[in-house]
């Protein structure tokens, strides 16, 4: 999955390029993409594009996930009926039958907190242990959860330091052109050293806003996904925990 999504927005990001390339005035096409650089398509530009859409298809991958994880609640793993107490053996087999058969079992937190806690409480036959084993859970998702985003906070240091780099590519081939005896006494010097230093600040410019882009969604999504973790203990809590009884 992460690498099809990977490919499929750096296929996107290409086509968005090549058309930034056609549609854009000269002077904007410049700032975006570096388009007068003699070494054009293969500018720091570009590769800040393909950076974004790789960040923008991680990011996906996690909204996705973050969509399956709200699906399980209304799957009705555990009674909703207050009058309903759980012992151990027959009231939790049909539960733990249910979590199972789940496709999702091994992939969503729902499902591995309940599968967890049942299993415990009939071996265990104790609600302290297994109240004690949903936080110890819950910790361990967590960290499992912000794991998950590794990749992401990678991109939003790469693009900045991408852009940094551009930015500091761009003043060297400035002060190499002025520098150069050729063109002391050439009328334009003065306008063709400016321009230089205008492109290779506008790389950190775009690298800033794509970083600020994606971290804006990086903490929507993130956000989004440790809340359904929340609710999910909450849930177990609610319907599971406070539940059970142990003759």
């Amino acid at each position: 999955m992460r690498q099809l999504t990977l490919l499929v927005s750096l296929l996107t990001a290409i086509l968005v390029i090549a058309l930034l390339a056609r549609v854009l005035p000269a002077d904007a096409a410049a700032i975006l993409l570096d388009i007068k650089r003699a070494s054009w398509p293969f500018t720091v530009q570009n590769i800040l594009w393909l950076a974004f859409f790789a960040g923008l298809g991680e990011l996906t991958i996690r909204w996705r996930t973050s969509r399956l994880e709200e699906s399980q609640f209304e799957r009705d793993y555990l009674p909703l009926d207050e009058a309903t107490v759980l012992r151990p053996g027959d009231d939790m087999t049909p539960i733990y039958q249910k979590v199972r058969s789940s496709k999702y079992r091994s992939t969503c937190f729902l499902p591995r907190l309940i599968e967890r806690c049942v299993l415990n409480f009939n071996l265990g036959q104790s609600v302290d242990q297994t109240n004690a084993l949903l936080n110890s859970s819950l910790e361990l998702f967590l960290h499992e959860l912000d794991l998950r985003y590794n990749i992401i906070r990678y991109i939003t240091w790469l693009i900045p330091s991408l852009g940094f780099i551009g930015t500091v590519i761009g003043i060297m081939l400035a002060l190499n052109y002025a520098g150069d005896r050729a063109n002391v006494e050439s009328p334009e010097m003065l306008y063709q050293v400016t321009e230089r230093l205008g492109v290779a600040f506008s790389t950190t410019l775009v690298a800033l806003v794509m970083a600020a882009i994606l971290v804006f969604l990086q903490n929507m999504i993130q956000g989004k996904e440790e809340n359904s973790l929340n609710k999910a203990g909450q849930y177990c809590l609610d319907n599971l925990i406070n539940r059970l009884y142990s003759p």
